[in-house]
């Protein structure tokens, strides 16, 4: 028997969006699930799949109908070189079991408490994917539930079995913005990234890979921002790092009452880390010289090799969004929010965009950090009052249309969601827009699933 809760926790998520929807279902099997999916398809009713609810564009929040969570699908088992798991493992969870045999999961996206489900169909980044790539490339194979009640394995390699129009992809190094529909595109590609749109998962194997010796990780503080963007892309190239983050002066002053050790002079910095043969690689010579190099503050900096200080930096790293998130709060206005990418070579010109465009419209009331490996920077702006926030917004749509300008995404790492389906249209031609929902129809003619995701209804 399926099992049902309380509506209200599954109808908003992390953004603050919020739906509605008249029942939520918690399968605990396969089967339980492929008699919901039949109860909807017969019923026409809409049926939206709920992960954790990390997400910032409302793709689990429901535009009435029915909602599915898959929570208690947490089974995990770590092998060499792989895990298979449940699409309701939180990510913490699958990396403290893959921890247990020395192992990790590559990209790392930003929020723990995510659930793989919903890491695998935003496609999921983050800070790591810099260098690991973003979580597509790390799936093996997905098990998935169609809403005609079939259900299937795919395996890496296995081809998409109707006609699709290919469809242009961006020159980022992420993308999360609409199908994947390349020249012979697998299934495992198609259904990563597609927001619960095309069928739920229920299960997926995943690559893992061997803890290094040793990894550097640290903060690096810079005098000047355009140190820090020399460094950037000075860095950039260097062997094994694998992450490369950036946080701005505003940035910094924000987190001053609770760091009072970020040196006064500082007014940029970028956290890294770099897989090491050992503590004693020589490769630890080489970072003297290039923080001499770029005109960082050398001794004020901070540096570790423990997984203690991994997990001190990264808190520092995320205590920032959610200083940014409590003071729109306490604004009593939304803050706004970018997931734009341009091509690495764009990386400068877009922040300098950035900069100059924010200074005209919301001085002081904004502040740029995020991943900077990527090109992938976020904007936040944090207006006080209405006249602002309207301009808040018009401004976030004047950012979509230039990064598309320079090549870019307008969803690099979170999805489309229903919060930006008015974005797709900057980004695709029409007849692109219309070969995904070609993909669409054609899996769910009734548009029952996931209704209201990256195409507006």
């Amino acid at each position: 028997m399926i099992s049902t809760v309380s509506i209200d926790a599954y109808l908003r998520d992390a953004s603050g969006y919020a739906g509605e929807a008249e029942q939520v279902f918690l399968p605990s099997s396969k089967d339980e699930l492929v008699q919901l999916v039949h109860t909807c398809s017969a019923g026409k009713i809409p049926l939206t799949v709920s992960g954790a609810g990390t997400g910032l564009t409302g793709a689990r929040v429901p535009h009435g109908g029915f909602v599915v969570s898959l929570e208690k699908f947490r089974d995990i088992q770590i092998e060499q070189g792989h895990a298979r798991c449940g699409a309701g493992v939180l990510l913490r969870d699958l990396q403290h079991a893959a921890a247990q045999t020395n192992q990790f999961f590559g990209p790392n996206p930003t929020e723990d408490t995510a659930c793989m489900g919903g890491i695998a169909s935003t496609n999921a980044g983050g800070a790591r994917s810099f260098h690991y790539g973003s979580v597509r490339h790390h799936i093996r194979s997905l098990q998935v539930t169609f809403m005609d009640g079939s259900t299937a394995a795919f395996r890496r390699g296995d081809l998409v079995d109707f006609p699709i129009t290919p469809v242009r992809t961006p020159a980022t190094t992420k993308n999360s913005a609409g199908y994947y529909l390349k020249p012979g595109v697998d299934w495992v590609n198609l259904l990563c990234g597609s927001e619960g749109t095309l069928g739920v998962i229920t299960e997926m194997e995943i690559s893992l890979l061997p803890e290094p010796g040793a990894v550097l990780s640290g903060v690096v503080f810079f005098p000047l921002d355009e140190y820090a963007l020399d460094a950037i892309e000075a860095w950039r190239p260097l062997h094994e790092l694998r992450l490369l983050e950036y946080m701005d002066a505003p940035g910094l002053n924000l987190l001053r009452p609770s760091y009072p050790e970020i040196p006064a002079g500082a007014e940029a910095a970028l956290l890294i880390e770099q897989n090491l043969s050992s503590e004693d690689d020589p490769e630890l010579d080489e970072w003297t010289i290039r923080l001499l190099k770029q005109r960082a503050f050398e001794h004020d900096s901070w540096f570790g090799f423990r997984s203690h200080d991994r997990e001190r930096f990264r808190a520092f790293r995320h205590a920032l969004p959610a200083i940014v998130t409590d003071l729109a709060r306490r604004n009593g206005f939304s803050k706004f929010s970018t997931d734009l990418a341009v091509p690495i070579e764009r990386h400068r010109e877009l922040h300098a965009y950035y900069k100059r465009r924010c200074g005209e419209v919301l001085p002081g009331k904004f502040t740029i950090f995020g991943h900077a490996g990527d090109a992938n920077n976020h904007i936040n702006l944090l207006p006080t009052t209405k006249a602002e926030a309207q301009s808040g917004e018009e401004l976030m749509h004047e950012f979509a249309a230039y990064i598309v300008s320079l090549g870019g995404t307008v969803a690099a790492e979170h999805g489309i969601g229903k919060t930006k389906t008015d974005l797709l249209p900057l980004m695709y031609l029409p007849w692109e827009i219309d070969a995904m929902k070609n993909v669409k129809r054609r899996l769910d003619p009734d548009w029952l699933l996931g209704r209201g995701n990256i195409f507006a209804i």
